[in-house]
């Protein structure tokens, strides 16, 4: 599985907390994953960052004052002729928790850096484990 990223502060691959989980997942399901970055200011390459804006636009200005409304007008926007799929996440997410160097190293020592480009391309591979 390749994941295109876009190096945001929450999921930038020396995110701590972000690469536990991927490493975990990876792991737990026996499963390849190869993480590609877009570099800075490249947006415009992210196909999401293009249904964001696409979102906005479908908003027009809109009060975003409650859930509700915030789900209903997601859900009535179309990009390409496809409907998105809408869900509330209502599970709370852990913020600055961060692992030890020691902890760190653990993970680190299960994912391979591309030598030139360790930043923007990260492979976890269980089965070269």
């Amino acid at each position: 599985m390749v994941l295109n990223l876009d190096n945001g502060p929450e999921n930038n691959s020396r995110r701590t907390q972000f690469l536990k989980r991927i490493v975990d997942f990876a792991y737990n399901n026996a499963l390849h994953v190869k993480l590609a970055y877009y570099p800075p200011y490249h947006s415009k390459y992210n196909p999401i960052e293009r249904v964001w804006g696409r979102l906005e636009n479908h908003w027009n200005g809109e009060l975003l004052d409650s859930e509700e409304k915030v789900l209903g007008l997601a859900s009535t926007m179309s990009w390409k002729g496809n409907m998105p799929t809408i869900e509330m996440v209502e599970e709370k997410y852990d913020s600055g928790i961060k692992l030890t160097k020691d902890e760190m190293q653990n993970y680190e020592q299960r994912i391979l850096r591309h030598p030139k480009l360790g930043k923007y391309f990260v492979d976890i591979n269980p089965a070269c484990a």
